[in-house]
């Protein structure tokens, strides 16, 4: 029994420490967000999560945002995440409805996971709703492709 507790505690850690390695620089302010874009001519990536209450959210976390080959192709956008938490401590009140004030304009369906692009003027270029059960990446990778393409 003690070695099975051993060897779960040690995968849980080895899982995090692999998520920790890849760091990615999420903004909360959009307007900040909007203004670097601006400045290095990149196209903006709203991740539109409930990162505690989510399945679909927290396995799109782990399957792709968490990834060396995301970390690569992360360098093409500024990223700016929207989460809506259920527990309170997650977030600020001024962040939950600034994030509100996001999701009523880019996440009108509220759907979760969200993923839109918009161009430094805040001008929507396309959006990737949901995260299917096969844990299949493909489609959010060509939907980065699809956005740089075209920006």
């Amino acid at each position: 029994m003690k070695k099975l507790l051993f060897l779960a505690v040690f995968f849980i850690g080895f899982s995090a420490l692999a998520q920790e390695d890849v760091k990615l620089n999420w903004l909360t302010d959009f307007e900040k967000a909007k203004k670097i874009a601006k400045k290095s001519n990149k196209p903006i990536l709203i991740y539109f999560t409930g990162s505690d209450w989510c399945p679909p959210c927290k396995m799109l976390k782990e399957d792709f945002f968490y990834t060396e080959k995301f970390k690569e192709k992360a360098k093409d956008f500024v990223l700016v995440m929207a989460d809506f938490p259920r527990r309170i401590d997650i977030i600020t009140d001024d962040q939950r409805q600034e994030n509100k004030k996001l999701a009523r304009k880019y996440n009108t369906k509220n759907k979760f996971p969200n993923i839109v692009a918009v161009n430094h003027k805040g001008q929507e270029l396309d959006n990737i709703m949901s995260y299917n059960m096969m844990r299949d990446t493909s489609r959010h990778y060509k939907f980065l492709e699809k956005i740089m393409e075209n920006y």
